[in-house]
């Protein structure tokens, strides 16, 4: 008797059918299921082999404290540093510096938190500060907050870097020390702000500290003139020499992004004056064929 049809005998050859389609019915779902199963693996080791971003390095921090000698008696707080960025495809966003100034005793004297420009992928970025402090501090500590990390939307040759030209030092009778220049862009969309930071050296190439300032519409083939009267250092004698860098300004990678979509400016724009070659030399005729110039 057939439970399903009651009053219907079940033969022997639907048994056997019922079976069968049975056994292929759990065979196709345990197929299935298996399938799952792999590319779920497969998804956890493709995520597990992913590298781990890296944290920005310091490769380079200094500071110091000089007179104020037209604030009030204070102390001007001077800082200057560069991060290294290890990660080839991410922007470094939301970069936070916190520089504290502590007295003898161990009090805080001056506090600052100092907003950091993006990095670029496999990049790094020079940075300069200072604050004003109504005691000498007799320690300053830097830190920074961990960055934000941005997958860059272009590979890291499209990030170019802004070109600087014709930059002159010297030191005003007043004291200081001044940076001259020139910065361009390489891309064909123009840039808004771009900030310009002058890192002073020794002779041995040590890090003294610097000064950043700004400069705006920075168009193809149209030079932006900077000036930087850096009073803040604690022995002008000692620069030997300015390393001056042009960035994007703003925490964010959007500024670099967009100049980087918009294209480069060809670097040959010129008509070549030569004649060309007689002869195709770049290339060998095929058996059969006559060569062309």
């Amino acid at each position: 008797m057939n439970p399903a049809c009651p009053g219907r005998t079940r033969a022997a050859g639907d048994y056997d059918g019922w079976v069968a389609y049975i056994t292929r019915t759990a065979g196709v779902l345990g197929a299935l299921t298996l399938i799952l199963l792999t590319g779920c693996a497969s998804e956890r080791r493709q995520d597990d082999d992913a590298p781990e971003l890296r944290a920005l390095t310091v490769a380079e921090e200094v500071s110091s404290v000089v007179r104020s000698e037209d604030r009030h008696d204070g102390y001007v707080v001077n800082w200057a540093g560069v991060l290294a960025n290890p990660n080839p495809w991410h922007f470094g966003e939301h970069v936070v510096v916190t520089v504290v100034g502590l007295d003898a005793r161990g009090k805080e004297v001056v506090r600052m938190e100092q907003p950091l420009d993006a990095v670029p992928p496999a990049g790094s970025l020079a940075f300069t500060g200072q604050a004003l402090a109504v005691k000498k501090p007799a320690k300053v500590t830097i830190g920074y907050r961990p960055a934000e990390w941005r997958r860059a939307g272009r590979i890291v040759s499209a990030f170019k870097p802004f070109p600087v030209s014709g930059v002159r030092t010297g030191r005003p009778k007043d004291g200081g020390y001044l940076v001259t220049g020139y910065v361009g862009t390489p891309y064909r969309l123009p840039a808004g702000t771009l900030a310009v930071t002058a890192l002073l050296r020794d002779s041995a190439g040590r890090l003294l500290g610097g000064g950043t300032t700004f400069v705006d519409d920075v168009r193809e083939n149209r030079r932006r003139r900077f000036l930087l009267d850096i009073e803040s250092v604690a022995d002008p004698g000692k620069v030997a020499g300015a390393e001056v860098v042009a960035r994007t300004w703003g925490s964010s990678s959007r500024p670099y992004e967009e100049l980087a979509l918009g294209g480069a400016v060809p670097v040959h724009t010129v008509k070549p004056t030569t004649s060309p070659f007689e002869e195709d030399r770049g290339r060998r005729a095929l058996p059969g064929e006559t060569a062309t110039p």
